[in-house]
């Protein structure tokens, strides 16, 4: 199966994955999820009309405006992605499969809340990680992140979703306002906003170091036998004693930070510092020495 091939795989299932989210946890305890589905889901909870329809309404015409706006890939991606939703949420309302469903019956809401919010947050997270989305406001930030690169895409998408939590004050009381809709669908969106820009960051996180030594060769050596890592070596001229120095960058996994600090910490006339990697990428490949 090619990479490309898998990755529509994958946001096939994710779609599958997502209509069950809100067949078993959302749609039977009263409370929306935030965003276009969470409007849907609001619609449906009024009137009836399935969130089938209503995300294809709505995700058809995004789509279609993405492909010119965002990105051709992306758009058909969260198209396929909105019609199996779409598709197999509607199998689910007519399946007579309600025994699998979780309903709380008001009470102890929350454990559906953190259990939709952990699912779809993963959703969200892998769609992006394969160029696609869940459409409706995910459309909507992602062409804001594209105008505006240094802008957060899960903020984005959050403080989109208030106006949902506000509507749910109203949608789900029985004559004035109800606070535990909006609490439950803010509680929701927090916890997948956070999963998914846990998923995007990735789970390999690293240390970069750049060190600034006289010592180069002794340093590279101690990181090779001790850690098993190699670094890059940079020979460089420091602006204020106008000396020669080496700039060696080496990243290292996080439970041996402390070991590369001890290792510098052994030679004087050396600096270094450390950034956080989210994640590497690449194929290294070990070069035998002749």
């Amino acid at each position: 199966m090619t990479k490309k091939l898998l990755s529509y795989f994958v946001v096939v299932l994710m779609g599958i994955v997502l209509a069950l989210n809100y067949y078993m946890f959302i749609v039977p305890n009263n409370f929306a999820p935030a965003g276009i589905n969470g409007i849907a889901t609001m619609v449906q909870y009024k009137t009836g009309f399935s969130i089938s329809y209503m995300s294809l309404l709505v995700n058809i015409p995004l789509s279609v405006l993405a492909y010119f706006l965002v990105e051709k890939t992306f758009a058909v991606k969260t198209m396929v992605f909105a019609f199996v939703y779409s598709t197999a949420f509607l199998a689910l309302q007519n399946s007579g499969f309600e025994f699998i469903q979780y309903i709380s019956e008001g009470h102890d809401t929350i454990y559906p809340v953190i259990i939709s919010g952990l699912i779809s947050g993963l959703v969200y997270g892998i769609c992006f990680k394969n160029n696609a989305s869940t459409g409706g406001t995910d459309i909507v930030a992602k062409y804001i992140n594209k105008i505006k690169p240094d802008t957060n895409f899960f903020i984005v998408t959050f403080a989109i979703n208030a106006i949902v939590a506000f509507s749910s004050l109203f949608v789900y009381s029985n004559g004035g306002i109800d606070y535990k809709p909006a609490a439950l669908c803010i509680t929701n969106c927090f916890i997948s906003t956070f999963m998914g820009n846990y998923i995007i960051k990735g789970t390999k996180n690293a240390y970069k170091f750049t060190v600034i030594t006289t010592h180069p060769d002794e340093i590279s050596a101690e990181i090779s036998s001790l850690l098993k890592h190699s670094s890059t070596k940079i020979e460089a001229i420091g602006t204020y004693t106008n000396r020669t120095k080496y700039v060696l960058i080496c990243v290292v996994n996080k439970h041996q930070l402390n070991d590369f600090q001890n290792i510098i910490a052994k030679y004087d006339d050396t600096f270094s510092f450390h950034q956080v990697i989210n994640e590497t990428y690449g194929n290294f490949v070990n070069a035998k020495k002749n």
